[in-house]
């Protein structure tokens, strides 16, 4: 067996399927560059049959990256393979995913098909997709709660017909480690062919035992690929953690015994985008990219520390990202000092316009702000990038009033596909009466699901980062916005989601595997 460990992300692909997690085209591409740079292996850029808009965030994907290959996820039927091979056409290097329900269970409730003509469908599927490339992964979806004798039979087939991977899926989070381990490894032994497919794991956290399922499977069963998001982004309680997973084969090199190709220094900018981009907040407490991750408080831990790292350190902070955060710019910093920073951060901007306006919004906040953090500007070209998006609406000015024992008021200036509005309203808090006043003119009928305040950095002098989810016909979205004052972050961001509800979409989820 090999002894690396093949990475395959897909949080633009499962990692979006999370209520509220949907991104636009270039939010896709941006995210896909930051993966190329992480060093992942293969990134699933998306499901090419949802949507024309889903086609086209893989279309582009596969024409930007170079350096990772890039997949699309397909049912196993011609279309949905055949739209999946037009749309990686140009793909420097691609792979086509197909997958069919094996359990007993969804092939009678769902699929209505009996397990011969699974069987039939799945081989066929990948011989079809054999005249697109010669890369092709095949899963069966609630692969660890499938009869063994069955998924044997699957699986075998799949192979003679040109799958290069077999990817075990546990869908619904079901399994435990040791079982899951050893239900691999008895695949690999009992199948004649099996050495003629690298074995992967794709394990969702229902339970809590994402990763655990993963390592296990990597340990027990030899699966030599690990299907993983970042920040564990994933339908219901996520997925596999690609931060937690690929460091733990790293830390613990001396167990697993395999080498990663990650860049693990750009993990932590690749959390904060994927956290921007979303409006998914990490937690403090998450491990790797968490506020707290390195962060001792007992004394005897800070001591420990203090003489020697490695005494309560596992791992070094700077070796996922971490840094001194604090940047010596101001508002006496010129514009070469901040386009070198954005250099820095691996933040990259589409023309030298885009430069100049987050600089003159740089340099708004350096006003307002006495210590200006790369956290800072994480969010604030994320924030702005969000909040101006494509669509209609355009935080321009607020003003609010709220004194105890009177009603609070707001009054919002935004412009509506470029002419400016004034709205005012009363509401229970400031933040409730910007809503209002917003509300008073857009008569969006959207619920608000989600509203959530998180600090950037650390001291009052903080930005906020306000999440706001958004629900509408069935549809639900999140926008995220930053500002010193969170009434104007609230803004920014209920604007950032209304405008996410205006834009078409014509998205069919997968049935994710």
């Amino acid at each position: 067996m090999s002894d690396k460990l093949i990475v395959f992300d897909t949080t633009l692909r499962d990692g979006e399927q999370s209520p509220g997690a949907s991104m636009t085209h270039e939010e896709k591409v941006r995210i896909a560059k930051q993966l190329e740079k992480l060093r992942v292996d293969i990134i699933e850029a998306g499901f090419a049959a949802a949507s024309n808009g889903d086609f086209e965030s893989v279309r582009a994907i596969g024409l930007a990256i170079k350096d990772s290959t890039v997949c699309s996820l397909a049912r196993a039927n011609d279309r949905d393979i055949a739209r999946a091979g037009e749309a990686l056409r140009g793909a420097n290097s691609a792979r086509i995913h197909t997958f069919i329900a094996t359990s007993a269970l969804h092939m009678e409730k769902k699929l209505r098909m009996t397990p011969d003509q699974v069987f039939e469908q799945a081989r066929l599927a990948v011989r079809f997709a054999r005249q697109y490339t010669d890369n092709i992964e095949f899963s069966p979806e609630d692969g660890s709660r499938s009869d063994p004798d069955f998924l044997c039979r699957v699986l075998e087939a799949v192979i003679a017909e040109g799958a290069t991977t077999i990817n075990v899926a546990d869908t619904v989070g079901y399994a435990v480690p040791e079982q899951y381990g050893e239900f691999i490894r008895k695949l690999r032994e009992r199948i004649p062919n099996s050495d003629k497919a690298v074995w992967s794991v794709h394990c969702h956290d229902d339970l809590g035992l994402a990763v655990a399922n993963s390592l296990a499977g990597i340990k027990i069963g030899g699966a030599r690929q690990v299907e993983c998001t970042i920040n564990a982004l994933g339908e219901r309680a996520g997925n596999c953690s690609l931060e937690e997973v690929v460091m733990a084969v790293k830390t613990r090199k001396d167990y697993f015994g395999l080498d990663v190709g990650i860049d693990t220094t750009q993990i932590m900018p690749a959390s904060r985008l994927v956290s921007g981009i979303t409006g998914f907040v990490v937690q403090p407490n998450k491990a790797i990219v968490g506020a707290n991750a390195f962060a001792h408080a007992s004394g005897i831990h800070q001591d420990g520390v203090l003489k020697a790292r490695q005494t309560y350190e596992i791992m070094r902070a700077e070796d996922v990202g971490w840094a001194a955060n604090k940047i010596v710019l101001g508002k006496l910093s010129g514009r070469n000092a901040f386009k070198q920073r954005l250099q820095e951060l691996g933040i990259e901007l589409d023309s030298e316009q885009a430069v100049n306006e987050a600089f003159a919004r740089f340099k708004d906040l350096a006003d307002r702000k006495s210590e200006i953090f790369d956290e800072d500007i994480h969010a604030l070209v994320s924030g702005e990038q969000g909040e101006a998006g494509e669509g209609a609406y355009r935080f321009v000015a607020l003003a609010q009033r709220s004194e105890t024992g009177e009603r609070p008021h707001a009054r919002v200036v935004f412009s509506e596909n470029g002419k400016e509005v004034v709205a005012e309203a009363q509401g229970n808090g400031p933040v409730d009466a910007t809503v209002n006043a917003i509300e008073s003119h857009t008569r969006s009928g959207a619920e608000l699901l989600l509203f959530s305040v998180n600090a950037i950095t650390t001291g009052t002098e903080s930005q906020g980062e306000v999440t706001m989810r958004l629900s509408r016909s069935g549809r639900i979205v999140n926008g995220v916005g930053a500002d010193p004052d969170i009434v104007v972050a609230a803004a920014k961001a209920y604007l950032s989601a209304l405008n996410k509800l205006q834009s078409p979409v014509e998205k069919v989820h997968a049935q994710g595997i």
